[in-house]
């Protein structure tokens, strides 16, 4: 069954090409790790809430924009390997390395998670 980690972060407006770069240098690491796809997408209608919505879960400031991106797995345990590959000293791989391929928004307000798909439609 398939898995999915999802994110969403803050990023500056200014830096949307930065991160479009960031994205296009990090990703394809997870495809090679077992992801089937990889989305990041760059908020175009997020409204603000009453009680909460995407901007205070991140606390977003002036001239910031919302990204919700996911990672497809084919299943958590293809993930979970991944992930743990990921986190071995002995396997870093240059475009994982913040010195290398800098994150341009804030991580510390990036929130995540992994989901197990409960309903699926495709057509």
């Amino acid at each position: 069954m398939a898995y999915i980690d999802g994110f969403v972060i803050a990023c500056p407006e200014a830096n949307k090409e930065k991160f479009i770069e960031h994205a296009r240098t990090a990703d394809p690491y997870f495809i090679e790790m077992g992801a089937t796809r990889v989305l990041e997408c760059w908020g175009d209608d997020v409204p603000e809430g009453t009680t909460t919505d995407f901007r205070k879960a991140v606390k977003v400031e002036p001239g910031e924009a919302v990204l919700f991106s996911w990672i497809e797995w084919p299943d958590k345990e293809t993930r979970d390997a991944a992930m743990a590959k990921m986190m071995d000293p002995e396997n870093s791989d240059p475009r994982m390395d913040p010195a290398n391929n800098p994150m341009p928004f804030d991580g510390k307000r990036m929130i995540f998670g992994g989901f197990v798909p409960v309903v699926t439609l495709e057509k």
